[in-house]
């Protein structure tokens, strides 16, 4: 049976748009044709803890049915990241071709060091939120009691906004 998975995709290196598309397109090669897939729009933000004079990001989401398990999905979009040229090893939040990580996966929590579902971190980051809004505007993460537009509508109002770069893609 297929679970529905949130996953954010982000590049601030190389062709930034190129990347996104590489890695949404192998992604939806993980699952059959005719499943549930959606994307968002891309949106350019400033780089979050990341070095000093890092390139902006261009972050986005998808949405998919994925047929598998929550730690098969890890492996897989971890394959893609290397496939794509990720340098495993480099400093925490250093410029990267690319970044993918596990948003939600239907209902589950899970707390297994290196896989963390809904992702600890989501709720408190624009990049992540007004993509996701832009699908998924009414979702509930599992434990939570707000939706995921009501968390962007909190956000601390010092962060800058996201600048949306391409609708489609």
């Amino acid at each position: 049976m297929a679970a529905r998975a949130g996953i954010a995709l982000g590049s601030n290196l190389g062709d930034r748009i190129g990347n996104l598309r590489a890695a949404r397109d192998l992604i939806r090669n993980l699952s059959p044709e005719g499943v549930h897939f959606e994307q968002a729009p891309i949106y350019r933000s400033e780089p979050v803890n990341c070095p000093e004079d890092s390139p902006d990001f261009f972050n986005t989401v998808i949405e998919l049915d994925y047929i598998g398990e929550p730690a098969e999905l890890l492996e897989d979009t971890q394959g893609i990241e290397l496939h794509l040229g990720r340098q495993p090893g480099n400093p925490p939040n250093a410029p990267r071709i690319i970044d993918i990580d596990i948003l939600y996966y239907d209902g589950c929590v899970i707390d297994a060091g290196v896989l963390v579902i809904p992702h600890p971190r989501m709720v408190d980051r624009r990049f992540v939120l007004q993509p996701l809004a832009d699908i998924r505007p009414l979702l509930t993460l599992p434990g939570d009691t707000i939706t995921i537009s009501e968390h962007l509508q909190h956000l601390d109002a010092g962060e800058t906004e996201p600048v949306l770069v391409q609708a489609k893609w």
